[in-house]
């Protein structure tokens, strides 16, 4: 079992490892190399694949929001280790790929890892980590009804993607800025939806 990981480059090395002569890893061996508390990485990493252009396709958006809510369930129950659906485990992903995003990754990590940690600490600690869950659970049942207009699900998967990196870099600066993303989100929706 690998270390707690608290930076994004971590993060990043804990998805390029693998066994030996494998060209694919399956999605339950990477999540058992984040760590026994993964909750940065496990909130971080859905939202940013929905934010991606992979988040266009019908369907996936629900998905990982769902997902997004089995972590964050698991989260506010005080889970030491997330649990992933036995399907889930099984998917495997060429190593290949992995290494082509996590080099194309790797200056933005340093920048992040630079740029943000160690503010605000309080807001990412024991009981803290509760809220940003209960957060990431009504922000994700958003998602589905959102799907139906082209990205519109971005804002609160974007809100939920700086949750899971204050979480991971232990910046609670990035949890205020998560919550200030959500309000404009619901504002800007809100004044959409009444004009």
């Amino acid at each position: 079992m690998a270390d707690t990981i608290e930076s994004v480059g971590a993060l990043l090395d804990a998805l390029e490892r693998r066994r030996e002569n494998e060209r694919k890893v399956s999605i339950g061996w990477l999540f058992d190399q984040l760590g026994d508390r993964t909750y940065g990485p496990a909130l971080l990493l859905p939202a940013l694949i929905e934010i991606s252009p992979i988040g266009g396709i019908p369907g996936v958006p629900t998905f990982l929001a769902g997902l997004i809510i089995l972590f964050s369930v698991q989260i506010l129950m005080g889970q030491r280790h997330l649990w992933l659906p036995g399907f889930v485990q099984r998917r495997r992903i060429s190593h290949d790929r992995l290494m082509q995003a996590s080099r194309a990754l790797r200056p933005v990590a340093r920048r992040l890892d630079n740029w943000f940690h160690g503010r605000l600490v309080w807001f990412t600690q024991s009981g803290w980590d509760r809220v940003v869950a209960l957060i990431c659970i009504l922000f994700a049942l958003t998602v589905p009804p959102l799907e139906f207009i082209p990205f519109a699900s971005t804002i609160p998967m974007a809100a939920i993607a700086l949750f899971g990196l204050s979480l991971l870099l232990r910046d609670g600066a990035l949890v205020l800025a998560g919550l200030t993303l959500a309000i404009a989100g619901i504002a800007a929706g809100s004044y959409f939806l009444m004009s």
